[in-house]
């Protein structure tokens, strides 16, 4: 079949976009490069537990996995005086290179035998330090690439890309690692950020120059703002902004904690597989695959949500979640925890869409990228941090033991965040009175 006849298959909104060459060949080698991520998920965290010393499984994953995301938060923070002029492709570039490189040296060593604990977190730490400029760049890159009214069917495919590599990255993570090792996988990751570096450096802009594409056809307005790093400056006013603002402020908390309950539960999932259900890589990979099907359906489901008050569905959502959670500390069978698992993907799926609207709504229109920037600035250390805490909790309290706490704390959160919610409201209705 011709690229013609392929291109006449698509939707009417999505055709114009492969006129572009350029977006043509970035395309693949980002649904690569999401692929990579989506099974590393569970290749990260694999190979943790299997090259952990004795009784050291849950500290060695905990620090792994925060070593692939915490790097990223210090370097969107740290690096903007440096960075944020970049070309976009440049930028996009330099992380695929540094992800290729580094990601690629973790089988390299496993072959050698010299894949230390302290090696393979180092290795994945300096993978991630620019990924979250990466990220901007991919964006940036695209908004500089295509006309303005096609830019909203170029993040619909990137959005569909990244959801459909949260189903099927973990899966196929748990089938291959049935044969070979994690650490080849995590190869495959790397090779996917060194096709989409080539790639990148193909990429020609409106004027030609190779590289440049996220700099030109800037005339019809900026990219979107809420794909860039954060900016430390605009961070700083935002959060003097949020001081002023207890409704904002107790979203932003709300989410915080949210995020770093969930961080030891991504922590001890992998060992209560090994530990508690003495199963394998495949049954984590489904675990993660249902999650990720029942997360992109909750999404969708966000818009019809929008009819009810945005305040009671958020905290019904957080209490949702840590409820999907409380069965593993039970001993349920696998069968049980697999849909409870699926049942928190599908609850947890619309609360970020949630969460961005309540700021929207709340924020003057002036003051909205500057307290978004400080809401990210915020958020970046939550999860990692859980993460990172993961691991002694894991030592103290085993698996289930942090499934069933990290389940319980989340409802007990969105306990009291609605009994402050309702003495809030009630302090504003006195002062009307």
């Amino acid at each position: 079949m011709t690229a013609p006849q392929t291109t006449r298959l698509l939707p009417q909104a999505y055709r114009p976009l492969f006129a572009h060459a350029g977006f043509r060949r970035l395309l693949p080698a980002l649904a690569a490069s999401d692929l990579g991520d989506g099974m590393s998920v569970v290749a990260v965290a694999w190979l943790a537990i299997e090259i952990a010393p004795p009784g050291r499984s849950g500290m060695l994953l905990g620090a792994a996995l925060a070593a692939y995301a915490l790097p990223g938060a210090a370097g969107a923070l740290l690096f903007g005086r440096w960075l944020r002029r970049l070309p976009a492709a440049r930028l996009l570039a330099a992380d695929s290179r540094i992800r290729a490189l580094l990601l690629g040296c973790v089988p390299l060593a496993w072959a050698l035998d010299v894949l230390h604990p302290v090696l393979y977190v180092a290795l994945l730490a300096g993978s991630s330090v620019l990924h979250a400029w990466g990220n901007a760049g991919k964006y940036s890159l695209l908004a500089g690439l295509l006309p303005a009214e096609q830019r909203l069917a170029a993040n619909a495919l990137l959005s569909s890309s990244t959801s459909a590599s949260i189903v099927i990255g973990p899966a196929l993570a748990g089938f291959l690692a049935a044969a070979v090792s994690p650490a080849w996988l995590i190869g495959l990751d790397a090779l996917s950020f060194a096709v989409l570096a080539v790639q990148v450096g193909r990429v020609r802009g409106p004027s030609g120059d190779a590289g440049d594409a996220g700099q030109a056809g800037r005339a019809d307005g900026p990219p979107d703002e809420a794909a860039a790093p954060v900016d430390a400056d605009r961070s700083a006013a935002g959060l003097h902004l949020l001081r002023k603002q207890p409704e904002l402020l107790g979203v932003l908390a709300l989410t915080w904690f949210f995020n770093f309950l969930y961080g030891p539960a991504e922590v001890a999932l992998p060992l209560h597989v090994t530990d508690d259900l003495h199963a394998g890589a495949g049954l984590l990979g489904l675990y993660w695959a249902l999650f990720g099907a029942g997360a992109v359906l909750g999404g969708l489901a966000a818009g019809a949500l929008r009819r009810f008050p945005l305040w009671p569905v958020t905290l019904t959502i957080v209490a949702g979640w840590g409820l999907a959670l409380v069965p593993f500390g039970l001993g349920a069978p696998a069968a049980v925890t697999l849909a409870c698992f699926t049942l928190g993907g599908l609850i947890y799926g619309p609360f970020t869409a949630l969460s961005y609207t309540l700021f929207q709504d709340r924020t003057p229109a002036a003051w909205l990228t500057t307290v978004l920037a400080a809401r990210s600035a915020a958020l970046l250390t939550a999860g990692p941090v859980g993460t990172a805490l993961g691991g002694p909790l894991i030592a103290l309290m085993g698996p289930r033991g942090v499934l069933a706490a990290s389940g319980i704390a989340t409802v007990v959160l969105a306990l009291v965040a609605a009994v402050l919610r309702a003495r809030t409201g009630q302090r504003a209705a006195s002062r009307l009175v």
